[in-house]
């Protein structure tokens, strides 16, 4: 760990060599692809050259040459056999997509980062007994994918099934459960099956989406009779989480571990690549892992979530901007639009936070309120009332003869507050301080009003996504929208909604 700690100082201090050496091995891996022939990949020579000769691309553009990969034909994007493919429907997409996972991708980026994930964690915490038990990893489910022409198999599933179904052995010794259990599909099954299994084990650590850990957790504590998870495993001492922001959260696992020792490592994974980790006890932004395989751009975006023509690599970016992410990747991804959008909290090292996703805002108004506006005055809000949420999604009301403009919230409440109206006009303001373009809109009333919240009951955001075939580890709550699809298909879902 100490030496590839010097490692990772080693990309903190020259980060603009390593990425310029990360794009020249890419395409010289990939110069005799079918895609590297067509771009011409073997006579770019720099960045600006790539930047020019090869375009952005959106799933949607490299889906053709994806399906023929799944149907067995190899050496379209990538130069290594790809057998594995992680199932991503995000939180927007009906459709599934399949992103490629290629042998370096598997190695060189997301083991490499869980082993970095220790290392950072074990710097930070020398008296660590994170090797004395087991990890609970709640990820998702594997299938055999049926696509191929061929005798042999292509897998498809969540990205965490793809990984432990590859786990080195010395990595599947400190994991729980066994991976029968963990690859299991069914989720209310899986369920049973982790209580039943892991109950009376050492577990020291915990990974997995922070939602879909707490139904676990609570799941536990109803099966075993405890107050709290520590009481039943008294020996956890970190959750390392992705996948949603942690802070709306942080109540409810303080509450499950409250013995004041837990650590919460955020990390940023996803199926096309592992991409930051935590690297302090304290802070929760993220150091961008530069030695994965993975070069990175960065593009500012317009109101509507769509991208300008400024789209700069490391040595571009600036404090407090709003970038999208775009990436090449060890698995043959070319210049992708990863949809997720990042924020930079310090350049001297690279270090980010997620603030949303490119379609996942509200502008309906010019009020551009992000996702990341919206957690930390609900966590503002939450702290303030003693009230504890589940889950929450919001959309536009537009103006029209009988509605005045406003933001409607649908809010699942663990602890509900004493007064509604009250916790509705302290959101609002905190929204405001959050956000000067939302203060701006809401000012004296003149174009939105005060935002509505309606309390729906427990376990209405679960029914919806049982109902989408959204249950499992990986899957999320789209939580803001310029549309009012997500919202109104949540409200009908409330148990007391006939």
């Amino acid at each position: 760990m100490k030496k590839r700690f010097h490692q990772i100082e080693l990309f903190i201090k020259y980060p603009y060599e390593v990425q310029t050496e990360c794009l020249e091995k890419l395409l010289g891996e990939a110069k005799n692809t079918e895609y590297g022939i067509k771009y011409n990949f073997a006579h770019i020579t720099n960045y600006q050259q790539y930047k020019n000769m090869v375009p952005i691309v959106h799933y949607e553009d490299i889906q053709p040459l994806i399906n023929r990969c799944m149907q067995g034909e190899q050496n379209i994007f990538w130069n290594e056999e790809i057998s594995f493919f992680a199932k991503s429907s995000g939180t927007t997409g009906h459709k599934s997509k399949y992103i490629p996972v290629s042998k370096s991708a598997l190695e060189n980026c997301h083991y490499k980062g869980g082993k970095d994930m220790l290392t950072l964690y074990c710097m930070n915490n020398e008296d660590t007994q994170l090797f004395t038990g087991k990890n609970l990893a709640l990820g998702g489910s594997l299938k055999i994918n049926d696509l191929r022409n061929d005798d042999s198999q292509s897998y498809a599933g969540d990205l965490s099934a793809i990984i432990m179904q590859n786990l080195p052995s010395w990595a599947e010794f400190y994991r729980a459960p066994k991976i029968d259990v963990a690859l299991l599909d069914n989720w209310d099954e899986k369920l049973t099956q982790l209580y039943a299994t892991c109950a009376n084990q050492n577990i020291v650590s915990l990974s997995g989406v922070p939602s879909w850990m707490l139904v676990l957790c609570n799941y536990i504590l109803q099966q075993s009779g405890k107050n709290t998870i520590t009481e039943l495993w008294p020996n956890v001492e970190v959750f390392f989480n992705g996948g949603i922001n942690f802070a709306p959260y942080q109540t409810q696992f303080n509450q499950l571990f409250p013995n004041g020792n837990m650590h919460y490592y955020q990390l940023y994974s996803a199926s096309e690549g592992f991409f930051g980790i935590q690297d302090t006890n304290h802070y929760h932004d993220m150091l961008l892992m530069l030695d994965y395989g993975i070069f990175y751009e960065f593009a500012t975006i317009d109101a509507n979530g769509n991208l300008t023509d400024t789209v700069v690599m490391l040595d571009g970016v600036m404090l407090n901007v709003c970038y999208a992410l775009i990436i090449t990747t060890n698995a043959g991804l070319w210049r992708y639009m990863l949809g997720d959008t990042i924020m930079f909290t310090s350049i001297t090292p690279h270090k980010f936070k997620i603030v949303g996703r490119t379609k996942h805002f509200i502008n309906a108004f010019g009020e551009e309120l992000m996702v990341h506006n919206a957690d930390e005055a609900l966590k503002q809000t939450c702290q303030q009332l003693a009230t504890i949420i589940s889950n929450y999604t919001a959309a536009p009301l537009l103006m029209s003869n009988a509605n005045k403009a406003c933001h409607q919230w649908l809010i699942e409440f663990e602890t509900p507050p004493n007064n509604l109206a009250e916790f509705t006009q302290l959101l609002d303001d905190n929204l405001k301080g959050q956000n000067s373009d939302y203060e701006a809109k809401r000012s004296n009333d003149i174009l939105l009003q005060l935002p509505t919240v309606t309390a729906v009951s427990q376990g209405t955001f679960y029914r919806w996504l049982q109902q989408h075939n959204k249950l499992g580890g990986q899957y999320k709550v789209p939580r803001l929208s310029n549309s009012r699809e997500f919202y109104n298909q949540i409200l009908s879902c409330d148990s007391r909604i006939d």
